[in-house]
C-alpha cells in the first residue's frame, strides 16, 4: 500500500480593511524614514483580502523602498546580495504564517512554505544562496509574520541565513500582525483559537462555552466576539475564521483489501491507528474529532479527506496606561518581539 499527504490551507482573512491606508490614519510603529530600509512584500493578496496590499501602503507610507515580486528567501538573499553598495539599518519581511504549516514565504522560486524542515532540505541542497553583503552587527532583520516569535527554532534557522560575518537582529512577533486596520495603519492583536468540523458547526453559543472553558481566565464576551466581524471600535475584540483541510491517498495491490469505513468514527479509528497519520494529527495540535471526516473508494485507491473550521479570536493589544490607544509596535519591545 503506498500513501500520499496533501495538506492545505485556506485562509479567508478579513484582517485587512479594502480601503487603503488613508493621509488621516495614524501610523504607530516606530519606523524612522531611512533610505538604508526595505520592504519585502513577499506574497500577493487574493479575493478580498488586501493583507499584502494594506502593508504596501503602510511601508510606502513610511518613505521606505518596497520590492513586492519576490515571494522565496532565496530570491530576497540574491536580492540582497546585488546591492553591495548598501547595508540596511531594517530589512523587513512581511509574509502570512500560522501555527500549523508555517510561513507563506517559499524556500525557493515555486518551492514550498518555510518550515524548520523544509528550509533545513533547502540549505542542505544548497538551493538557498550565501549572503554576502547587506547585513552589519546593528542590522534588524523583520519578520511580519503572524506567530512566528512563537517558533524559536525556525528564527534561529533564518538567522543563520542572514549571518555573514556579521550577525544581525532576527525579529518576529508570536502575535498577529494586522495591516490596513480601521483605526491605525498596523498594530499586533492576540490571538484565541476554536474549531469546529467543518459545516457543522454548533453555533455560537456553544461554540462561545468552549472558548471560556479553554481560556478561563480570559476576560472577554467570547459569545460577542464570535458574532463580530470586524473592527467596529478601537480596541474592539473581532473574529475571523478559515478553513484546514487534510487528504489522504491509499493505493492497494487487491482492491478487496481496501477497508469499509462507513461512518466518521470508522474513519477516526482507522486514521488513529495509523502511526504516520496520527502523528501529522498530533503536530497540528487540532483534535481528531474537530475535523469532518469522509472517505471514498475509487478503484483500488482509497480517500480519506479532513476538514476542519479554525476560528480566530483576536484581542487587539493597547496601551497599559491607555486603553484607547493601540500599542505602539516598538521593535524593541520584548513583550511584543521574539529578539534573536
Amino acid at each position: 500500500m503506498n500513501k500520499y499527504l496533501f495538506i492545505l490551507l485556506t485562509l479567508t482573512l478579513i484582517l485587512a480593511c479594502k480601503k487603503p491606508l488613508s493621509k488621516t490614519q495614524k501610523t504607530i510603529e516606530l519606523i524612522p524614514k531611512s533610505t538604508a530600509s526595505i520592504v519585502f512584500i513577499a506574497g500577493y493578496d487574493e479575493g478580498d483580502n488586501k493583507y499584502y496590499n494594506n502593508a504596501k501602503d503602510y511601508f510606502k507610507a513610511q518613505k521606505i523602498k518596497v520590492v513586492d515580486t519576490l515571494y522565496s528567501i532565496a530570491e530576497i538573499i540574491n536580492y540582497l546580495n546585488k546591492k553591495t553598495t548598501n547595508n540596511y539599518d531594517k530589512i523587513h519581511i512581511v509574509s502570512h504564517s500560522n501555527s500549523w504549516l508555517g510561513m507563506s514565504l517559499k524556500t525557493i522560486k515555486q518551492g514550498k512554505r518555510i518550515t524548520l524542515e523544509t528550509l533545513e532540505k533547502a540549505k542542505n541542497e544548497y538551493k538557498i544562496p550565501t549572503l554576502n553583503s547587506a547585513i552589519t552587527n546593528t542590522t534588524k532583520v523583520i519578520f511580519h509574520s503572524c506567530g512566528l516569535g512563537e517558533n524559536k527554532a525556525l528564527l534561529q534557522a533564518l538567522k543563520e541565513l542572514f549571518t555573514t560575518e556579521k550577525t544581525p537582529k532576527i525579529i518576529a512577533s508570536s502575535f498577529f500582525n494586522v495591516f490596513g486596520g480601521k483605526y491605525a495603519g498596523h498594530y499586533l492583536a492576540k490571538p484565541y483559537y476554536g474549531y469546529y468540523p467543518t459545516a457543522e458547526s454548533p453555533g455560537p453559543i456553544a461554540l462561545s462555552k468552549e472558548f471560556k472553558v479553554k481560556y478561563p481566565k480570559t476576560v472577554i464576551n467570547w459569545l460577542t466576539a464570535l458574532k463580530t466581524r470586524k473592527e467596529t471600535t478601537l480596541g474592539k475584540v473581532y473574529s475571523y475564521k478559515f478553513n484546514i483541510p487534510v487528504d489522504w491517498e491509499f493505493t492497494f495491490d487487491n482492491p478487496s483489501e481496501i477497508p469499509e469505513l462507513k461512518d466518521k468514527e470508522a474513519i477516526m479509528d482507522w486514521v488513529s491507528e495509523d502511526s504516520e497519520m496520527a502523528e501529522i494529527l498530533y503536530n497540528l495540535k487540532i483534535p481528531i474529532e474537530k475535523y469532518r471526516w469522509k472517505s471514498k473508494i475509487k478503484g483500488n485507491k482509497l480517500y480519506i479527506k479532513g476538514k476542519t473550521t479554525v476560528l480566530c479570536v483576536l484581542e487587539p493589544i493597547l496601551e497599559e496606561n491607555d486603553p484607547t490607544e493601540y500599542k505602539v509596535t516598538d521593535l524593541n519591545d520584548t513583550s511584543l518581539y521574539q529578539i534573536l
